[in-house]
C-alpha cells in the first residue's frame, strides 16, 4: 500500500497534465466541437480516473501489432539447430548448477512516508464520503416527503414534453417544498421533482391567444389555469430535465462523485469535475435549443436568469438539475450558459463533420495518454523497452509456468528476433539475486581485485550454511556455488563509488545500489527486468562495455555449463529467499552455436518454491520443446 501511494501521487501529476491538454484541445477546437461533444470528452477523462487502480499495465501499440501468430510460428521459426545438442547434453548432466545456494533475508518494511500519505489520503476520502452520505440522506428525506404532482395542467404539459422527446418510459413527477429548482434523480427508477413554489407562483388568466395551438388545446380545457409565461418556463425546465434523462446524466453523476471522493486532494481533478458539470448543463441547453424555434431562444435564456436569482446551489450531488455547481460558482455557470444560448446556431453538416473529426482526434490523444497515469507507468521498477528490432513475437507458455507468475525471453542474434512470453512481466524489474554475480565478477576483474589467472580469495573462517562456501574460492568455484561472501569481499575492495560508476556504465536495471553494500542485489534496491537481462547478456557477449577482452572471457568461462565442438551453453541461476521462503527464481544465459547465438532469461515468482533451480528446469523444458518442435 505504501509503495502504491507514492506511485499514485506520481500518476496524479501526469493526470493534471492530461487535464491541461484536454482544456487546450477544447480551446483549439471550441468552434468545431458541439456542447455535447465537449461534455463527452470529459466522460473519456472520467475513464482515465480508473486507470491508476487497474492491476495491469497497458500494452503498447508495437506489442499489439506483433501479437502471437501461434507458439511454433512465433518461437521455432527463429531458432537454429545449435540449441539441440547443447540443451540435450546439459539436461542429461544435472550438475551442481541446479543447486540453490541462497541466503534468506528479512522482508523489507515499506517507507514510513508511504504509510503516512496513505493514511492522509484515506482520511480525506472518509471525510468526502461522509459529506456525500449526508447529501444522500437529504435526498432520501426529500423523496419520502415529496408527493405526486397534483396540478392537472402542468401534468398534461409534462406528458406533452415526453411526447416531444419521444420518451416512452413513464417517469414519475413529484412536487416538493424542499427544492428551489427542478431535479431528476434515480439510477434505475428515475424521478423528476418540481419545487412547489414553481407551481404556486403561476398566475391565473383567461386569455391564451399567444400560446401555441397545441398547448392551447392541452391547457384550456378548464379554468383557471397557469398563465402563458409560467407554462413556457415550466416547459423549458421539463425539457431540460428530460434531456438529462435521455443522455443518462444521472448515471454519470455517480462516477463523477466517486472521483471527487477518491481524488479529493487533486485540484486539477476538482477543477475538471466542475468544468464537466458546467459542460453537462451547456450540453443539455444545446439539446433543448435544438428542439425550439429560434424566436424561443431568448425566452429560454430569460427562464435561466429568472431562476438564477432564487437558487444558491444544487444540494444533491447524486442528482442532476436545472442548475448545478458548488456554492458561489453557479453564476460562473450561468454566464457560460447564457453566452452559449446567445451565440447558438444550428450546426451545418460541414460543421458537424468538423466536430466529429476534432472529437476523434482529441479522443485518440486522451486514450494514447492513458498508460501515463497507470501506477505501473509511475513505477521506476518497470522497464520502458524500446527494442531496436521490430521482429517481436509473443507466445503462450502458460502451461510451463503452472502456478508461478513468470516470463520467458529469447533473442536470436542472427535473425535479430525476439520471442517473449508475458511481455508485461518481462519488462518488470525484479531483484536479480545471484544472476548479478556475472557482472560483479566482471567489475572485480576490471578493478584488479582478481585477475583471470589469479582469482583466489581466502575464506575468513566464518561458518556458512553451505559446506561449499566454507573454503577458499576462485571466481569459477564462487560462481558455481554462488558464494555470497566472495562477491561481498570484492565489493568492499572495489568501494561504493567505483561500483556505482560501473553499474551506471553498463546500465544495469534501475542502477540502485542503495540497499547496503553487502546485500543490494538480494531482494533489495537493485532490480532488473528479464528483457534487460537478455540485453545485457548480448552486450556482454559482444563486449559492448569496452572492458578488457580477457576479463570478458574469464567471466564467460565462470558461467560455462556445457561445451562441445560445436556448441557452448552458458547460464547462471539466482534465488530470492525472504523469511525462509523462495519467492524469486532466475535462470539467464546464452547458447553459442557454430552459426548463431541465442540469449534467454526466465523468471518466476510465488509465495514459496520459486527457486532458481525451478526456473532453470522451466527454461530447459521450453528449450527442449524448441528442439523437439524443430525436429518435427
Amino acid at each position: 500500500m505504501a509503495g502504491f501511494m507514492i506511485r499514485f501521487l506520481l500518476s496524479n501529476v501526469f493526470l493534471g497534465g492530461i487535464i491541461g491538454i484536454l482544456l487546450a484541445a477544447k480551446c483549439i477546437f471550441k468552434n468545431s466541437l458541439s456542447g455535447r461533444m465537449q461534455y463527452h470528452l470529459w466522460l473519456l477523462l472520467t475513464g482515465l480516473f480508473i486507470v491508476p487502480f487497474l492491476p495491469f499495465r497497458f500494452t503498447g501499440f508495437s506489442r499489439i501489432l506483433s501479437w502471437p501468430d501461434g507458439f511454433k510460428n512465433a518461437l521455432f521459426f527463429h531458432t537454429g539447430s545449435g540449441i539441440n545438442s547443447a540443451v540435450g547434453a546439459l539436461s542429461a548432466e544435472k550438475t551442481n548448477w541446479l543447486e540453490d545456494f541462497a541466503i534468506s533475508v528479512n522482508g523489507q518494511t515499506p517507507p514510513a512516508i508511504g504509510y503516512l500519505l496513505a493514511g492522509i489520503w484515506m482520511a480525506g476520502m472518509a471525510v468526502a464520503a461522509l459529506s456525500a452520505a449526508r447529501s444522500l440522506v437529504r435526498l432520501h428525506r426529500l423523496e419520502k416527503s415529496a408527493l405526486p404532482l397534483q396540478n392537472p395542467e402542468i401534468y398534461r404539459l409534462y406528458r406533452r414534453c415526453l411526447d416531444e422527446m419521444d420518451i416512452r418510459k413513464n417517469i414519475p413527477v413529484y412536487s416538493t417544498a424542499f427544492l428551489k429548482s427542478p431535479v431528476i434523480t434515480g439510477l434505475l427508477k428515475p424521478r423528476i421533482y418540481l419545487p412547489i413554489h414553481l407551481i404556486s407562483d403561476c398566475r391565473e388568466v383567461n386569455v391564451y391567444s399567444d400560446m401555441q395551438p397545441a398547448v392551447q388545446k392541452e391547457t384550456c380545457r378548464s379554468k383557471p389555469c397557469p398563465d402563458t409565461d409560467s407554462l413556457r418556463a415550466i416547459r423549458y425546465m421539463l425539457l431540460h430535465e428530460l434531456q438529462h434523462y435521455k443522455h443518462r446524466d444521472t448515471l454519470i453523476s455517480f462516477p463523477m462523485n466517486l472521483a471527487g471522493i477518491v481524488y479529493w486532494f487533486n485540484p486539477f481533478v476538482r477543477y475538471a469535475l466542475r468544468a464537466m458539470q458546467n459542460d453537462r448543463e451547456v450540453a443539455c441547453d444545446t439539446s433543448v435549443l435544438n428542439m425550439l424555434e429560434e424566436k424561443d431562444y431568448e425566452e429560454y435564456g430569460n427562464t435561466l436568469i429568472g431562476f438564477a436569482e432564487k437558487i444558491s446551489r444544487m444540494p444533491f450531488p447524486f442528482a442532476t438539475g436545472f442548475f448545478t455547481g458548488e456554492p458561489g460558482r453557479h453564476m460562473e455557470q450561468m454566464k457560460r450558459r447564457m453566452i452559449n444560448i446567445a451565440s447558438y446556431e444550428r450546426p451545418t453538416s460541414r460543421q458537424t463533420r468538423k466536430g466529429v473529426i476534432a472529437f476523434t482526434l482529441t479522443a485518440i490523444l486522451l486514450v494514447g495518454l492513458a498508460p501515463s497515469v497507470s501506477t505501473y507507468a509511475a513505477d521506476t521498477d518497470y522497464y520502458h523497452w524500446k527494442p531496436s528490432s521490430q521482429n517481436i513475437s509473443h507466445m503462450d507458455l502458460s502451461s510451463y509456468f503452472e502456478n508461478y507468475e513468470g516470463s520467458f525471453v529469447l533473442y536470436d542474434l542472427k535473425s535479430d528476433a525476439w520471442s517473449i512470453y508475458n511481455a508485461d512481466r518481462a519488462a518488470l524489474r525484479i531483484p536479480p539475486d545471484s544472476t548479478y554475480k556475472i557482472y560483479d565478477g566482471l567489475f572485480g576483474l576490471e578493478h584488479g581485485v582478481i585477475t583471470p589467472d589469479d582469482s583466489l580469495l581466502p575464506w575468513n573462517g566464518e561458518a556458512y550454511p553451505f559446506e561449499a562456501w566454507n573454503k577458499d574460492q576462485t571466481l569459477q568455484s564462487a560462481m558455481d556455488a554462488s558464494v555470497n561472501w566472495y562477491f561481498q569481499e570484492m565489493d568492499e575492495r572495489i568501494g561504493r563509488p567505483a561500483l556505482h560508476n560501473d553499474i551506471q556504465k553498463i546500465g544495469y536495471g534501475n542502477k540502485n545500489i542503495g540497499g547496503g553494500l553487502s546485500s543490494y542485489w538480494m531482494e533489495s534496491s537493485l532490480k532488473i527486468s528479464p528483457i534487460e537481462q537478455v540485453e545485457l547478456l548480448i552486450r556482454l557477449h559482444n563486449n559492448s562495455f569496452g572492458f578488457a577482452p580477457e576479463n570478458i572471457e574469464a567471466v564467460k568461462a565462470s558461467i560455462r555449463l556445457f561445451s562441445s565442438a560445436t556448441e557452448t551453453f552458458y547460464g547462471k541461476t539466482g534465488t530470492g529467499r525472504i523469511d525462509g521462503q523462495d519467492v524469486n527464481g532466475w535462470f539467464v544465459g546464452f547458447i553459442e552455436a557454430a552459426d548463431n547465438t541465442y540469449f534467454f532469461a526466465v523468471n518466476i515468482s510465488a509465495d514459496c518454491e520459486a527457486a532458481g533451480s525451478r526456473a532453470a528446469e522451466i527454461a530447459m523444458d521450453i528449450l527442449n520443446e524448441i528442439k523437439t518442435g524443430m525436429a518435427g
